[in-house]
C-alpha cells in the first residue's frame, strides 16, 4: 500500500486512519474494528469468502454474522460508507490477537515472541491465512518462528505452552501444546540439575541481599570462591518458569517427563517448586511471600488435588539433596493433614520420609496433632509409623547385604536415627496427655543397636517422670525398664543414683552397674600401668633396642621417654586413687543398705512407717518402698577383705 496505516483506538472502536473511509466493520468480543476490505481479503481466505458471499446476496451493502450470532438492525448513526459487518465471537485470543492479525494484513511489522506466537498461529488458522492463498502469510511466518526460535529454548517453550491455555482446543488440534511439551522434555533431559541450582528455597533470587551475597563469592577472575554454589537457585533457572503453567498443563508436562525417563532429581525439582508456589503452608519460612505467589492462591480443593498429584509422582529414589527434600516432605505431610488428604497420599508421604529419616531434624519431627481423636499435642502415631518404615527399609538393606553381622546392623544411619528419636522422646515426654503405655512402646520401638549409650533415653525418662508425678509405682518401674543400665555413662549413673524420681529398684541397679564400670576402668588402668614401664616407645624419634635389659642405641631418646613414662604413671596413679575412693564409698553405701534391709526383715511390719525414714537417713536419699536385694553376705564379706587389703597396700606401698 502507498500510505502507512496509522491505527487508533476510540473507546470500544478501532480505526485505521489512512485517509480512506472504512468499508467493513468486524466485531471481535466487545471491540469494533473499522477497516478496509482489500487488505483483509488479500491475506485472509475466510474474510474474502464472507465478503464475497455477503456482496452476492446483498449487493446494496448489508450485514453478515458468523459463529452463531443473529443479525441486528443497522444503527441509524452508522457511517454510510460501511458496506459490510462481520462478527467473530470465538476468535482465538480475542480482540488483542485480531488487532495484531489486522496489522499484519495492512503490512505493519509485528514483533513475534514466545508469548504471542501461539495466538497468531491460531488466528492465522481461524482466518485461513495460508501460504497457498497468499505468499509469506501469517501461518507460515508463525510456524517458522515456532520451530526456529520459540521451541529452541526451554523458557520460551514454557511461555508458549502457557499461552495455549486460552487457545484450547484449537492449540491442541494444531499440536502446538504437544510440540511445546516435547521441546521442554527433550531439552530438560540433557540439562544438568547442578547448573541451575536447587530451585526450592523459600526466597527469590532477584532480591538485593541475595545478589550481594553471591557477588562476594566471585573472585576478580570470575572464579567462585566457595566452589560450586549449592542450594542457591539462579535467576535464569527454567524451573522457575513452571509457575506460569496451569495445573492441567503442568500435569501433562510431568507425565511426559516420566514417560521419557528423565532424571528423578529434575522431576522432583519441578514438583517441589510448583508445590511451594501454589500450596501455602508447605514451607514454614519466616520470610515474606512474593506478590506473585500470594496473588495466585488456589482453593482448598485445588490444593488437595495438586498435593495428591505431587505425592503420587514423587520419585521413589532418595534425593541427592535429601536434607532439603526431607524438609519439603514434612511440609507436605503437615499440609496433607490440614487438607484431610487421602489415606494413600499420607501413607506414601510417611513411607518416603521414612526412607530418608536420617536426614530429618527434631523440629521437623514435631508434627502438630490436627485430629480431635488424638489427645497429645504432637502426632506421635505418625512419627511411630515413619520410624517403622525406616526400620523396615533398613532390614531390607541388611538382608541384601553379604553378611548380617553387628557392624551392618549398627550402621551410622541407625545411630543417627536413634539419637533423633531419643531427642523426640525428650520433647514429647513433657506432654501431660502422653500415656505411659505409648511412651513405653515408642521407646522400645528402636532396636538395641541404635543406641551406643542410653543417656539420651535416660533424659527422656527423667523428663517423663517429672511431668507425670501422678503415675503409679508399677508404671514408674515399667517406664524405667526401657533403660539398659549397662549402657549409661558414669555421668548418667551419678545423676541417676541421686535422682529422687527414680524407683528404688532402678537406683540399686544403677549403683550396681556403676561399680562394675569402675572396676573395669581400674582393671584396665592397672594393666596399662604394668605394661608401660617395661616398654620403651619409639614414638619420640629414636630407636631403642633392648638386649639383656640394656639399651644399646638411642640413650638420649630413651631418657626422655622414661621421663614421659614416669609422668604418665603419676597421672595414672592419681586416677586410680580417685576411682578406689569412689568404689569404697559405693561399697560402704551398699553395706549399710544391706544392714538396714536385714533390720527391717527382723522387725517385720511392726516397725510401721519409720523404716523408710531410717533408710533415708543412713543413705542420704529418699528411696521408695521396694529394694533390690542383689548382694549375698559372702559377697559383702569378700568385699570387706579386699577393702582392708587395699588400704594396707596404700599405707605401705614399699612392702611389696
Amino acid at each position: 500500500m502507498a500510505a502507512v496505516e496509522k491505527p487508533s483506538s476510540k473507546g470500544q472502536a478501532w480505526f485505521c486512519t489512512n485517509g480512506l473511509p472504512s468499508d467493513i466493520v468486524i466485531e471481535v468480543d466487545d471491540m469494533s474494528f473499522h477497516l478496509h476490505k482489500f487488505p483483509l481479503m488479500s491475506k485472509s481466505l475466510k474474510i474474502h469468502q464472507l465478503i464475497t458471499e455477503q456482496e452476492s446476496h446483498h449487493p446494496s451493502a448489508a450485514r453478515i454474522q458468523t459463529s452463531g450470532i443473529e443479525e441486528t438492525e443497522q444503527e441509524e448513526d452508522e457511517i454510510v460508507e460501511e458496506h459490510c459487518h462481520i462478527s467473530f465471537t470465538d476468535f482465538p485470543g480475542g480482540s488483542e490477537t485480531f488487532e495484531m492479525a489486522a496489522k499484519f494484513c495492512y503490512g505493519v511489522k509485528i514483533d513475534l515472541s514466545a508469548s504471542n506466537v501461539a495466538f497468531l498461529r491460531c488466528a492465522g488458522e481461524f482466518l485461513e491465512m495460508t501460504e497457498e492463498y497468499s505468499e509469506d502469510n501469517l501461518i507460515s511466518k508463525t510456524e517458522r518462528f515456532l520451530s526456529q526460535s520459540a521451541l529452541k529454548s526451554i523458557k520460551d517453550s514454557i511461555k508458549a505452552l502457557k499461552s495455549c491455555e486460552r487457545l484450547m482446543p484449537l492449540a491442541e488440534t494444531l499440536a502446538i501444546t504437544q510440540r511445546c511439551v516435547d521441546s521442554i522434555v527433550s531439552r530438560a533431559s540433557s540439562a544438568d540439575p547442578a547448573l541451575f541450582g536447587w530451585p526450592v528455597n523459600d526466597a527469590g533470587t532477584n532480591d538485593a541481599t541475595t545478589r550481594s551475597s553471591l557477588s562476594k563469592q566471585i573472585l576478580w577472575n570470575g572464579i567462585e570462591a566457595g566452589g560450586r554454589r549449592k542450594n542457591v537457585p539462579r535467576g535464569d533457572s527454567w524451573i522457575e518458569e513452571l509457575g506460569l503453567l496451569s495445573m492441567p498443563f503442568f500435569k501433562q508436562l510431568i507425565f511426559a517427563m516420566r514417560e521419557a525417563d528423565l532424571s528423578p532429581e529434575i522431576i522432583e525439582s519441578c514438583l517441589m517448586y510448583y508445590a511451594k508456589k501454589y500450596i501455602p503452608g508447605v514451607s514454614r519460612s519466616t520470610r515474606k511471600p512474593s506478590t506473585s505467589s500470594s496473588s495466585s492462591v488456589a482453593s482448598e480443593a485445588e490444593q488437595k488435588e495438586l498435593l495428591e498429584f505431587i505425592v503420587s509422582n514423587l520419585p521413589l529414589e532418595k534425593s541427592s539433596k535429601s536434607s532439603t527434600a526431607t524438609r519439603f516432605l514434612f511440609g507436605l505431610l503437615r499440609t496433607a493433614n490440614i487438607l484431610n488428604a487421602s489415606e494413600a497420599c499420607r501413607d506414601a508421604l510417611e513411607k518416603k520420609i521414612g526412607s530418608q529419616l536420617d536426614e530429618a531434624t527434631l523440629d521437623e519431627l514435631l508434627i502438630p496433632s490436627y485430629s480431635y481423636l488424638n489427645e497429645t499435642l504432637y502426632d506421635v502415631d505418625c512419627v511411630e509409623r515413619i520410624l517403622a518404615h525406616f526400620l523396615a527399609g533398613l532390614e531390607e538393606r541388611n538382608a541384601a547385604a553379604i553378611s548380617g553381622d553387628d557392624e551392618v546392623s549398627r550402621s551410622p544411619t541407625l545411630m543417627l536415627v536413634g539419637k533423633l528419636i531419643d531427642g523426640y522422646l525428650s520433647e514429647i515426654a513433657s506432654d501431660a496427655n502422653l500415656k505411659p503405655e505409648k511412651f513405653y512402646s515408642f521407646a522400645l520401638s528402636l532396636p538395641e543397636q541404635a543406641r551406643l549409650f542410653d543417656d539420651g533415653l535416660y533424659r527422656a525418662v527423667d523428663v517423663y517422670l517429672k511431668a507425670h508425678p501422678w503415675i503409679s509405682e508399677a508404671e514408674r518401674e515399667k517406664i524405667c525398664g526401657v533403660l539398659d543400665c549397662q549402657k549409661l555413662t558414669l555421668e548418667a549413673c551419678t545423676h541417676a543414683a541421686q535422682n529422687e524420681r527414680l524407683p528404688l529398684r532402678a537406683v540399686v541397679q544403677v549403683l550396681f552397674f556403676e561399680q562394675l564400670q569402675l572396676r573395669h576402668a581400674i582393671a584396665g588402668t592397672l594393666m596399662a600401668a604394668t605394661e608401660e614401664p617395661g616398654r620403651l616407645s619409639a614414638a619420640m624419634g629414636g630407636e631403642e633396642v633392648e638386649e639383656d635389659g640394656e639399651i644399646v642405641r638411642g640413650a638420649h631418646d630413651s631418657r626422655s621417654t622414661w621421663r614421659v613414662a614416669v609422668r604418665e604413671n603419676q597421672v595414672l596413679r592419681l586416677d586410680m586413687d580417685s576411682m578406689r575412693t569412689r568404689v569404697h564409698q559405693l561399697e560402704r553405701e551398699c553395706s549399710s543398705m544391706k544392714k538396714v534391709i536385714e533390720k527391717i526383715d527382723k522387725t517385720g511390719p511392726q516397725g510401721g512407717g519409720g523404716w523408710r525414714a531410717s533408710l533415708g537417713k543412713k543413705l542420704g536419699c529418699k528411696f521408695k518402698t521396694q529394694v533390690c536385694d542383689s548382694h549375698e553376705s559372702t559377697v559383702v564379706d569378700r568385699r570387706k577383705g579386699r577393702v582392708q587389703q587395699q588400704q594396707k597396700q596404700r599405707n605401705h606401698p614399699h612392702q611389696e
